[in-house]
C-alpha cells in the first residue's frame, strides 16, 4: 500500500498521530537533557559512567513526566500519585538500571578500546546508554498509551483543540 503526502498529512492530523509525533518530540528533548548532563557529569566533572548515568536520568525524566502528560497526552489538573506518577517513575527507574547497566558497559568497552582519550570514553558511554533508550522507547509509549495516561480520541481532540485556542 503506497501512501500519498495527502495521505500522510491527514494521518498525521489524527489524535493518535498526534499523541505519537509530541511523545517522540517529549523523547528527544529528555534524550537530549539526559545526554548533556551524562556526557557533562562525566568528562567536565570526571564522574563515574553509573553515577552520571542516575544523576542524568533523574534530570531527563523530570521534563519527561510533565510534557508526557500535559502535552503528548492532554492530561489537565493535579497528577495522581498512585495512577500516574509512580507507575511513571517505576518505568524510569526500570529504564535507569537499564540505562546503567549500558552506560556501565560501555564505559567498560571504552577503557579497553581508548584508554588515553577521556573524551572517546565519555562519547563511548553516551552512545550505549543511548542506545538502551532507544530500546525503552517503543515500549513506554505502549506503557503511556495502554496503561497510564489512557485518553479517548475525544477526549484528546478536545484538549489538542484547547491547546491551540488558548
Amino acid at each position: 500500500m503506497s501512501l500519498s503526502l495527502s495521505d500522510l498529512r491527514d494521518r498525521a492530523r489524527t489524535p493518535g498521530a498526534k499523541k505519537a509525533i509530541r511523545y517522540s518530540l517529549v523523547s528527544v528533548i529528555s534524550v537530549a537533557v539526559n545526554q548533556v548532563a551524562l556526557f557533562a557529569l562525566q568528562y567536565g566533572f570526571d564522574w563515574t559512567a553509573k553515577s552520571a548515568a542516575i544523576a542524568a536520568a533523574a534530570l531527563g525524566g523530570i521534563p519527561s513526566y510533565y510534557l508526557n502528560r500535559r502535552w503528548a497526552w492532554g492530561k489537565t489538573g493535579r497528577s495522581h500519585l498512585l495512577k500516574e506518577m509512580l507507575p511513571f517513575w517505576v518505568i524510569a527507574i526500570a529504564g535507569l538500571v537499564f540505562s546503567t547497566w549500558a552506560a556501565d558497559f560501555g564505559e567498560s568497552f571504552a577503557m579497553d578500546h581508548f584508554p588515553a582519550s577521556r573524551f572517546l570514553q565519555a562519547l563511548t558511554v553516551n552512545l550505549f546508554a543511548l542506545g538502551a533508550f532507544g530500546v525503552l522507547w517503543v515500549g513506554k509509549f505502549v506503557f503511556f498509551n495502554k496503561v497510564l495516561f489512557v485518553t479517548k480520541d475525544d477526549e484528546l481532540r478536545h484538549a489538542l483543540a484547547d491547546e491551540v485556542v488558548a
